[in-house]
């Protein structure tokens, strides 16, 4: 149960404000704003919905997130039942507590049906991490408007798409340029014949770009015998879908020429600053490793069905690209290549150009600079601005020691 804390205010209610996150990211992201509101205000009480993250740095956890299981897509039947008793237990909770404000971080499947209870109980709600309705499901755009008190961006087009619907956005700077920078070693240099493989997190990712990437990999072993291999797993059960595949390749082909690589889990940050370049899965991944100094070479595939429309939004709305360094770039930093265009062939020659000496390698190098730049919101911590902005639209900046 939620319960209430008496403070020196004078009004018998302690401050509070909620964070609710579903995801790994969101928990990551939310365990920073939770350390930075608590540096500018120690006697806020920080609860709400999250991980082992977040409770280290804190905050009372309601709701351990890991609970919600595979929910992402509320359409899940055999998780509806644990999605509703959640979503009622924390609104039941919110309408007790009545937090100064609940922040909503991404995961929009939960969240915007939690934003629908929160508006009609009269608590303010602020998003952080825009949902990508610029891309997908246009027609929920005001729903965020009429439910959200604040959006707050992580991309820079992001703040001018949700100026243009009414709501009150402000650009906050990527939490990612935080969280890259704290876990930096100086001390680590890159490998000049090092290449990194990050084939995704999902076992559907993996099945589909794991073998093109590693016959890229044998390619380059031929034309440069002293190059190595690591592929990088973000969690345990990637990195047994990873072992599964490799397993059965060679079982099913023992005489491959694939090389040998270095399998790991949980240390990508690690190889994003020990290697030279890497080949890549599109996704958050790819923001990350323009920040960590990475080149990419990046590919995607989908099943057919989907890549139709996909195909179709890319034109349309993703000026051609893919990979989010190159919409927010609005050029080709990263060499992307889409379903059909993902052979081994062309994904080791695009690999080829970005290694050191290669033709391509000091232009990426100047484009990953520009994103970074791209990403900033003025000077200090993106998490440290977002917990800034949560604060005064919450009306406590006036309790800030900061």
């Amino acid at each position: 149960m939620v319960s209430e804390v008496q403070d020196p205010s004078g009004d018998g209610k302690q401050r509070s404000v909620w964070l609710i996150a579903g995801e790994s990211s969101g928990d990551l992201y939310g365990a920073g704003i939770a350390e930075a509101m608590r540096k500018s205000d120690p006697s806020l009480r920080i609860a709400g919905m999250g991980g082992v993250r977040m409770r280290e740095a804190g905050v009372d956890i309601l709701v351990d997130s890991s609970e919600l299981g595979v929910i992402g897509v509320v359409e899940v039947l055999g998780s509806l039942f644990k999605f509703i008793r959640i979503l009622f237990f924390l609104i039941r909770q919110a309408r007790k507590e009545r937090p100064e404000a609940v922040v909503l971080i991404d995961y929009p499947g939960f969240n915007i049906r939690f934003a629908r209870l929160l508006w009609r109980s009269g608590i303010p709600v602020i998003w952080y991490i825009s949902p990508q309705v610029w891309v997908w499901r246009k027609s929920n755009i005001p729903k965020y408007v009429r439910y959200c008190r604040k959006m707050i961006v992580i991309f820079p087009f992001e703040q001018e798409f949700w100026a243009d619907t009414g709501m009150d956005a402000e650009f906050a700077g990527h939490p990612l340029l935080d969280i890259v920078r704290q876990r930096t070693d100086p001390a680590l240099q890159r490998d000049p014949k090092r290449v990194l493989i990050l084939p995704g997190s999902r076992k559907s990712e993996i099945s589909r770009l794991l073998v093109p990437f590693m016959e890229a990999a044998a390619i380059l072993k031929k034309q440069h015998p002293d190059w190595t291999f690591a592929v990088s797993a973000p969690r345990e059960k990637t990195y047994r879908d990873l072992e599964d595949i490799l397993a059965d390749h060679v079982r099913r082909h023992p005489d491959s020429d694939w090389p040998e690589v270095e399998l790991t889990c949980r240390k990508t940050a690690y190889w994003m600053q020990i290697a030279s370049a890497a080949f890549a899965a599109s996704g958050t991944v790819t923001v990350e490793s323009a920040i960590a100094g990475l080149p990419l070479t990046v590919a995607y595939r989908l099943n057919p069905g989907t890549f139709l429309l996909a195909r179709l939004i890319i034109r349309k709305l993703y000026r051609g690209f893919f990979t989010m360094v190159n919409i927010i770039l609005n050029r080709c930093a990263f060499e992307e290549f889409l379903q059909f265009q993902v052979t081994p062939e062309a994904l080791a020659d695009s690999l080829e150009k970005i290694m050191p000496g290669g033709s391509r390698r000091e232009t990426v190098l100047r484009d990953m600079e520009d994103l970074r730049a791209a990403l900033k919101s003025g000077s200090g911590s993106a998490l440290e601005r977002a917990a800034r902005i949560i604060l005064e639209t919450a009306g406590l900046a006036g309790n800030s020691r900061s």
